[in-house]
Formats: structure tokens, sequence, C-alpha cells
């Protein structure tokens, strides 16, 4: 299917960013449950997809779900071709925009790593997050995604998804002694760059 030009999650065009104000961790916005999306192709859906990669890379972003900036749909974003100076040394995860997503692990083997957040900046912690899994779910236009994944592109689609849940990341971390501020546990890291 042809694509119309400037939709699709690359196009990025300063002139006409729009950068919303993310939701902080407090808001009660950020612990509802999302709305399936209903309608496709739609230009008002175009533009919020725009609207969150414009978002997500004024502020260098691994992923943003549309909850974070107060829309109550499931639809979230991840992924970049360029790497990401909040998580420097993270392989790439495409660029994928995923609506209506569905989670199913594979497997029962977890893996913990750091994990930040745009909604609770300034802070990481370690996450326990599934090692391997399959989502499925569809792009803007409906077609479907379905892919398996592991490492890092697994962890940044079940973190942005939980956003969908009503959940924040601190409310899985385990053990609390490995939760604290960036510019502490990760110094190499510039405090601009993580809030």
């Amino acid at each position: 299917m042809l694509r119309p030009t400037g939709l699709t999650p690359t196009a990025f065009d300063t002139s006409t960013m729009t950068v919303h104000t993310i939701l902080k961790m407090g808001d009660p916005r950020l612990l509802r449950v999302a709305q399936p999306v209903t309608e496709f192709d739609t230009d008002a859906l175009h533009l919020l997809v725009r609207d969150l990669f414009d978002t997500m890379r004024a502020v260098n972003g691994a992923g943003l779900a549309a909850p974070q900036i107060g829309v109550d749909l499931q639809l979230v974003i991840f992924g970049s071709n360029e790497r990401n100076p909040r998580y420097p040394d993270r392989p790439l995860v495409p660029p994928t925009v995923l609506l209506n997503p569905v989670i199913t692990p594979l497997g029962a083997e977890e893996e913990e790593d750091w994990e930040g957040c745009l909604s609770v900046p300034g802070l990481r912690g370690k996450v326990p997050r599934w090692s391997r899994i399959r989502y499925t779910g569809v792009d803007p236009y409906g077609d479907p995604i379905d892919r398996t994944v592991d490492g890092f592109h697994a962890r940044v689609v079940q973190h942005e998804c939980d956003h969908l849940i009503g959940k924040l990341y601190p409310m899985r971390v385990r053990d609390f002694s490995q939760f604290g501020f960036t510019e502490v546990l990760f110094p190499e890291i510039d405090a601009a760059e993580d809030d």
C-alpha cells in the first residue's frame, strides 16, 4: 500500500514541530487504562503520531505512549535510526508506531535492567521484564504488526505498553536499593538529557 509522504515515523520537519507537555508521575491521567483505537488512516491519527514523534525526539526519548501527553488511546511509538543519548550503549530499535498492542511472553525467563521514563524524569530503576516477547497490533493504517523480539527491543515495548494499562516503571521495581537519581547512578549521562 502506498503511504502518503510526511506521515512516516522518520519524517521530521522542525518548522512544523508540535511538542506536547509530558505528564509527570502523580498525574491521575497516567493511571487510566487507555481505550482502543477504532478509526485508522485519519488525519487526526496521523497528526497525533507526528506530534508523538516530535515530542519524543525533543526530549531524546526511546519511546512515548499517547497517555503520556494526555491522550487516552492505545497508541505507542518507540525506536529510532539514531543512537539515543539517554541510552547510549543500547542497540537501535526500529522506529515503530503500534496501536492496540498485545504482548505475549515467550517463556518465563526475565531480565532485570535499568529503565528511565519521560514521566519520571531524573530517576532510574532496575525493572524486571520478560526476556523474549511476541507483540501484535496494527499500524496507523490498520495493517497488522506481528514481531518476536528480545533484549532492549522487548524491554522498550513492554515499558511503553505499560502506560496503556496505567503502570509506570517504578510500580514494577522489586528492589528499591536499585532505584535512584540518574545523576548519581549514571554520572556519565548529562542530567539535561534525562529531564
